[in-house]
């Protein structure tokens, strides 16, 4: 299996084991990557959102931002066959939709390598909406994580691609 073939599995080999890939062939380039998620809370946990800051562990969003920093920067050593890369940014961003409560995270991740960082973006945002329900637990077992999705690539072979965000799902 050529591993430059569009559409192809590349993480396999000719006899179907597991591999990483081999970009030591590859231009380093700029690669950039954005992914977002969300976490759908009960009235309870909203409004254990608003005063995390005050009680308990802290300020959720700010350990949150933290963990999804902290993730990117260890993707490597989560994802199995994805390559540790160097870093340049990490930019974490966080949108309130309380009319539905929901908390939405993106996380930003832009390297210069041989490979893209769609894989750190999406560990990242995971990582920081996993934080928020480890903090607000406690007030709302019913919270619901998800979806995750990436939101654009860009860099490499295959240039910049933009993803349609998936709709609004509305949780009771």
């Amino acid at each position: 299996m050529n591993a430059s073939d569009e559409g192809t599995l590349n993480h396999f080999d000719e006899d179907g084991r597991a591999r990483m890939v081999d970009v030591t062939g590859k231009a380093e380039s700029h690669r950039r990557a954005v992914a977002r998620g969300r976490l759908h809370l009960s009235a309870e946990g909203w409004r254990a959102l608003g005063r995390s800051t005050q009680e308990g562990k802290g300020d959720a969003i700010a350990v949150a931002q933290v963990a999804a920093v902290q993730a990117a920067k260890r993707t490597g050593e989560w994802i199995p066959l994805a390559h540790p890369l160097p870093l340049g940014a990490v930019e974490v961003r966080w949108k309130r939709d309380e009319g539905r409560r929901v908390l939405e995270a993106e996380v930003e991740v832009r390297t210069f390598a041989r490979t893209g960082v769609e894989m750190e973006a999406l560990t990242a945002v995971s990582a920081a909406l996993l934080t928020v329900y480890d903090m607000l637990k406690a007030a709302d077992r019913a919270m619901v994580l998800g979806p995750v999705w990436l939101h654009a690539k860009e860099g490499g072979r295959s240039g910049a691609h933009r993803y349609e965000d998936p709709p609004h799902i509305d949780f009771p």
